[in-house]
């Protein structure tokens, strides 16, 4: 039987919930693009389907949303394996209808960097469990219907997520008003040229990680403790032009947001090269980390080219 094309409605249906849909894979993908071919399955599949059959269209796209990103989860696992260098998330700059609600602290931390890399050490149903009902407000029976469980099992794996994250996760509800004065405090103590000023920002415990995917260079390895990590960011930020010939010429800088939390922008020649978000706690900073791989930069680069972004903070690093 030939399948009925896409109504107007129908299609305007999907493209309001599209956002949503992207949102989620988001979360449970930790990749921009990846969020995106999702939704986008998603869509075929909702095309090619008797749609007169479907009685709530977000609930059956958000089933099959979420079982397209357990079969990928499943296969990044073993692409993480062997990426070059450390993994972080792509970034999603402040603004982007992909990072989702951010009405509770639960909804605003689900997103977050860290929140991200901790993530992936839950298994691909506690992942898509925890998303649902923390940051999304699924109920535990349609997660229950969506993954194919019983009300009580969504209920125990939602328990053991919890329990995984709980031990590592330092939360931060970070006042997005306050990101620019975290920024510029960071900035000044990273090119002061002095580790003092940085490891007074940092916790004891803080880390710095950096993804180039083996296109742009960076630390293979995690840099660990406050006067570790003040030591690498005080040799990253001291001007060279090795360095810029990396990137392709002196950085802006600029101040912005990041995954919901505060973050410095690199820019150059209008093209942006890099991201560096930052995990402010009240204890401090207990996290940098930087993408530099240009394949994880393509969704930022694009909203960084549509905003309004003023003047940098620091200009031809």
């Amino acid at each position: 039987m030939t399948k009925e094309p896409l109504r107007p409605d129908e299609l305007e249906a999907f493209e309001r919930l599209r956002p949503r849909l992207e949102a989620i894979a988001y979360r449970l993908l930790g990749s921009a693009a990846e969020a995106e071919d999702a939704a986008q399955e998603a869509f075929l599949r909702w095309a090619d389907a008797d749609r007169d059959q479907i009685r709530v269209p977000d609930a059956w796209l958000t089933r099959v949303l979420t079982n397209l990103c357990l079969t990928q989860l499943k296969s990044a696992r073993a692409r993480r394996e062997v990426y070059v260098g450390q993994w972080l998330p792509e970034p999603v700059l402040g603004g982007d209808p992909m990072l989702g609600p951010a009405d509770t602290a639960e909804q605003r931390e689900s997103v977050s960097t860290a929140m991200l890399v901790l993530m992936e050490r839950l298994t691909p149903n506690e992942r898509a469990v925890y998303v649902l009902r923390e940051a999304f407000a699924f109920s535990h029976a349609e997660i229950a219907e969506m993954l194919d469980l019983t009300e009580v099992g969504s209920q125990q794996i939602l328990h053991r997520a919890k329990q995984h994250l709980a031990t590592e996760r330092r939360r931060a509800d970070v006042d997005l008003a306050a990101a620019r004065p975290v920024v510029e405090e960071f900035l000044a103590a990273a090119t002061s040229g002095k580790i003092e000023p940085l490891v007074r920002l940092l916790t004891s415990d803080a880390m710095g990680i950096g993804d180039g995917g083996g296109k742009v260079p960076a630390r293979a390895r995690t840099v660990s403790g406050a006067e570790a990590v003040a030591k690498f960011l005080r040799g990253l930020f001291r001007p060279a032009e090795a360095k810029r010939a990396v990137v392709g010429g002196s950085p802006d800088i600029y101040a912005w947001t990041a995954n919901g939390r505060p973050a410095l922008v690199a820019v150059v020649n209008d093209e942006l090269v890099g991201v560096m978000t930052l995990e402010p706690t009240a204890e401090g900073i207990s996290a940098v980390l930087t993408q530099v791989n240009p394949d994880k930069l393509g969704r930022a680069a694009q909203q960084w080219a549509a905003a309004d972004h003023g003047e940098p903070l620091l200009k031809g690093w």
